[in-house]
This record gives C-alpha cells, structure tokens and sequence, in this order.
C-alpha cells in the first residue's frame, strides 16, 4: 500500500521554517549514571564536571508534554512546534553534530532550537517529507554544541529494503549486541520519548506494520559514538554525521564496525548492520585535535 494520493501543501509547510524555542536544562549527573547503567558501561558513571559522553546529550531538553495533547504514536501533536506535516510515520533519518567545547555533567545549559528547512520528496512508496531541526547548546553563554537533525515523514507504505552489505572483516573497531525490551523501555524512559513503535507490538505490528519493536535511531548512533571514542585514545569527538538506513527490530544482533580513514586528521568511518548483512546506519566524523 501506498500514499501516492495524499495532499501535501509544501508551502504551507514551509512557513514553519523559522520557528524557534529555547529551552533550559541541568545536565543531571543522576541522568548520566542512568545512562552508564542501560548502555552497560565499564567503570565509573561521568562525575560531574566531567564532559558528558557523545550523544548522551539527547537525554535533555526534553518537552514534557500532557497526555491529552499527544497524538495516537506517542509524540506531541503536530501544528504547534513542528508543522502539521498530514503522513502517519515518522522516523529519525539521520543527523550531523560539531562539538565547540566539552558539555559537562552537573551544568546549566541553554538550548536553541529552531525549524531550519522542510523539503518533499517522492520515493518509491509515496511522499516523504523531510524536517531539518538546528539545536544550539550553550553552557554560561559559550556554545559548546550544534546540531543537526532530520526528521522524515512517510505514508503506511513499506520503504524498500536495504541492500545487505557485510561489515569488512578487517574494521579493527567492531562490537555486538542484541538490543532487548528493556534496553528499549530505558531509553524510551530516560529520553522521555513516548513513540510507540519502541515498545508497543501491538501498535507495531497493527498500526505501523512493522515485525517487531524498533531500536531508536538515536540510541543506535550513541552506540556508534561510543565504539569511535572508545577507541580514540583519548581523543573526544569533533565532529559526527548519520544517516539511518534500515530499522533495526529488537532482539536482532547489531553488528558495530569501523576504523579511522585517515590518523592524524582523526577521520573515521562507522557503521550499523543487522542480520543478513542489513545495512542499519552508516557515519562519518572526526575527533579533536591532539
């Protein structure tokens, strides 16, 4: 089933361009040890004044918003912040992140977002509009992080599969895993993040026609972070950038390979697969200078 018909007014969309919030949030040691505990770190949870781990960002800035105004996914309505876009599946497609400066845990920090670009586009099973959202992190006025995320938009139609493409036996970085319900249940949890599809089968299976539970994307890309910085000596990273390739379904074995593409710039390259060789998430970025 497609949605080739559906009535999207792109202009209309696009005045949402523009549109910003701010917001303010304490980066919570508590938070941060919760982390720790659902990735199933080695070691001591990040102290605070101890910069906070790639990608453990996204655990603040949180909209707390009420029951009664979410829509039948588990996300705040449509119309007020991110325009109205009228197709039924959203998903994190994908993202770019600079570092400035460390952000550390136990801080006061600011948070600017604004709408930065709507776009359609045609795939092979309907419509898909894309949602570019800029967050600007500050910690005491100084900006320590930008962002950004896209946010695609998609009808009930199933998105081709993905190309199976091994993992080289040769990445020297690799890692697996099987993301399980309750490493899904805390992510969900600590993100505050009420989508559905992360732990309703039901809603999976009946609604959104997936086979099973899907893992976040966001929570895939942190785990692609970790295992580039876990193997920077040191090093923190400077620059990432993502792009989701297939979903990932709860209890699969996610495959985490990588290696640097060039030392002393400290490029790298990681990525995502799933069984078969499924191509999950692909990523690019650099770590600071020594």
């Amino acid at each position: 089933m497609t949605d080739p018909d559906i009535d999207i007014d792109i202009e209309a969309l696009r005045g949402w361009i523009g549109r910003s919030i701010v917001a303010s949030d304490t980066i919570d040691p508590w938070h941060a040890a919760a982390m720790h505990a659902a990735l199933d770190r080695d070691g001591p949870a990040p102290a605070p004044g101890r910069p906070l781990p790639a990608g453990w960002h996204w655990l603040f800035f949180r909209e707390a918003a009420p029951a009664r105004s979410l829509d039948r996914d588990g996300h705040a309505a449509r119309g007020d912040f991110l325009p109205p876009v009228p197709l039924p599946r959203r998903m994190w497609a994908g993202g770019r992140i600079a570092w400035h400066a460390p952000l550390p845990v136990g801080a006061a920090a600011t948070r600017r977002t604004a709408i930065q670009d709507v776009a359609l586009k045609r795939g092979t099973s309907g419509p898909l509009v894309f949602v570019t959202v800029a967050h600007e992190i500050a910690v005491d006025g100084a900006p320590v992080l930008r962002e950004e995320h896209d946010i695609v938009y998609r009808g009930r139609g199933e998105a081709p599969p993905a190309a199976p493409a091994p993992a080289a036996p040769a990445a020297p970085w690799q890692r697996t895993l099987a993301p399980d319900p309750v490493l899904l249940f805390r992510y969900s949890a600590l993100t505050f993040n009420g989508h559905r599809i992360h732990y309703d089968i039901d809603y999976c299976r009946d609604v959104e026609g997936y086979p099973g539970l899907v893992v976040h994307g966001p929570l895939t890309a942190t785990l692609l972070m970790a295992i580039a910085a876990d193997n920077a000596g040191g090093r923190p990273l400077a620059a990432f950038a993502f792009r989701a390739r297939a979903p990932l379904f709860c209890g699969e074995t996610l495959a985490l390979s990588g290696g640097l593409d060039d030392d002393r710039a400290g490029a790298f390259r990681v990525a995502a697969h799933g069984p078969a060789g499924r191509l999950v998430m692909t990523a690019e970025g650099r770590l600071a200078e020594q």
